[in-house]
């Protein structure tokens, strides 16, 4: 017999009713360190005072209008991203997968505006996870993502991950975009080398293609940078963000350069919920918060000792992890047992991580976890490892 909530989740047995920095708790008082983040959603982690205090005296004023009229915390959050990216527009959206489905139609109405109606295709890359939508799921190309709901949208190329060759055997005469993560999440934490990023970027100018980058897992400061992309200097057209940019409150965006949006007039797209007055007073604080360059700097500095520690744990004990993976506090491990048993034994200990592709473990703890707290991340893990062993 079905459940009233449909059961697509394999959850574990565990409830928790509050949080707080980066720690939550069961009713029975039980306290788990939280690497996960609801999966590097909670950048500020659980219950920050500012944002508590944002959402409290926002929804005393007014939650939701509608995008029939004008939003100023919309303006405000819009102004905000322009001037600290690439992009000269932001569309706002609640999730990673609406980000995707835009940047999708962005990228084909660029091309079919300019006369190109046949240029419609995208190249992504295996290991990839884009959304669960239509879009997003053509884009993922995964059996595991794709089986039963078929038939799939068209105009998706998927290529092996982070081979160039590979890229340009694939570039034809349709060829629109190319789509991709600088750091892989659910496909198990792989960063795609800065080198590789600017080769790709070079690639299509050099191809007159536009680049698609999601960063809805690793952006928002999750790298130590705003965006993923700043480390190897280089600037998408288009950029799909969520997650971190509303600290766990359902908030996501769009960021395009002014010629790639260009297609994009009145009527093309729009959102019942997005860019709300709500969310959008909860991003503006966020982006406050995680721009300021004195915050970024000590994310380096956490991440910096992390890393530290969890190679320290590697060479204590080789049984257990094979490699330390990610950037910033976007960690990974990869495993030689089963990831799942880690996230398990993690549960045993008090301890949350999230369990990724490559058979490997993501640690994605709050940007504003203490030192402290990291030294008890870490000692927490030593006990998985020796439960393991």
């Amino acid at each position: 017999m079905i459940t009233p909530v449909l059961p697509t989740y394999a959850r574990a047995d565990l409830e928790f009713v509050k949080g707080k920095g980066a720690w939550l708790t069961e009713a029975d008082g039980s306290h788990f360190l939280d690497l996960a983040s609801g999966i590097a959603v909670n950048s500020l982690g659980h219950a920050h005072p500012d944002l508590v205090k944002i959402i409290k005296s926002q929804a005393e004023k007014l939650w939701h209008v509608s995008n029939l009229y004008e939003i100023p915390q919309q303006r405000a959050l819009a102004e905000i991203l322009v001037e600290n990216s690439f992009a000269d527009t932001v569309f706002f959206t609640n999730s990673g997968t609406e980000s995707c489905e835009l940047a999708v139609k962005m990228a084909r109405k660029y091309w079919f505006e300019k006369g190109y109606h046949d240029k419609f295709e995208i190249i992504t890359f295996e290991g990839s996870f884009h959304g669960r939508s239509s879009a997003g799921i053509a884009a993922t190309a995964s059996e595991k993502m794709t089986k039963g709901f078929g038939p799939l949208l068209p105009g998706f190329l998927s290529i092996n991950w982070n081979n160039h060759e590979a890229i340009k055997n694939s570039i034809s005469d349709r060829t629109a975009a190319i789509l991709l993560e600088p750091i892989q999440g659910e496909g198990g934490i792989r960063v795609v080398p800065e080198q590789c990023l600017k080769g790709i970027r070079e690639f299509c100018d050099e191809n007159k293609i536009l680049l698609i980058l999601d960063e809805v897992q690793c952006g928002v400061g999750r790298t130590g940078k705003l965006f993923a992309h700043e480390w190897a200097e280089i600037e998408p057209d288009i950029m799909m963000v969520a997650k971190g940019i509303g600290g766990g409150f359902p908030l996501g965006a769009v960021l395009a350069k002014e010629n790639a949006a260009s297609g994009m007039t009145a009527g093309t797209h729009g959102s019942t919920y997005g860019g709300n007055p709500l969310g959008c007073s909860i991003g503006l604080k966020v982006m406050d918060i995680i721009s300021n360059p004195n915050f970024l700097l000590d994310v380096n500095h956490k991440a910096k000792n992390f890393r530290a520690g969890l190679s320290e744990l590697l060479n204590k004990n080789t049984s257990i992890f094979e490699e330390v993976r990610g950037k910033g506090l976007m960690l990974g491990l990869k495993c030689k047992v089963q990831n799942i048993d880690v996230v398990n034994a993690g549960y045993s200990n008090k301890l949350l991580t999230v369990p990724a592709g490559d058979n490997v473990v993501r640690l994605l703890p709050p940007l504003t976890i203490s030192d402290k707290e990291i030294k008890q991340a870490l000692e927490k893990l030593d006990c998985v490892m020796t439960e393991l062993s």
